[in-house]
């Protein structure tokens, strides 16, 4: 899918049909929304990103959020704010694709964006 010019989305239904583990589907000038699928047992890996706000939307699945020093559990429903300098990561801790939609302020990925798998993401 290509990047969107449309200013309302069913994010959620777009979240819970993606299947690759990164695609960027806006990229605005201060903001970016991209949709993940992280696969059974996968995750997002540890990082950090200095002058980029993330907050992620978990729609699907189970798993475990750590930001910073702390750890908690995360599924459906759940919100989660990583501030610009902190390291986090996510785990897939259930069964099937943890699925997610997340925002970068300002945007950290090129316009367009599509990794099929992690592995291709780290590549």
């Amino acid at each position: 899918m290509s990047e969107t010019t449309k200013t309302t989305l069913p994010i959620v239904q777009m979240a819970r049909e993606n299947t690759q583990f990164r695609e960027v589907i806006f990229t605005g000038d201060k903001t970016q929304l991209v949709l993940m699928s992280v696969p059974e047992g996968g995750e997002i890996g540890g990082e950090i990103h200095d002058g980029h706000d993330q907050i992620l939307i978990f729609v699907q699945g189970t798993g475990k959020a750590r930001i910073g020093d702390a750890e908690t559990e995360v599924g459906e429903g759940d919100l989660s704010f990583v501030p610009s300098g902190t390291y986090h990561n996510f785990a897939n801790t259930g069964t099937g694709p943890l699925k997610l939609y997340t925002t970068y302020s300002p945007p950290e990925h090129a316009p367009g964006t599509e990794h099929e798998t992690k592995a291709e993401a780290d590549a």
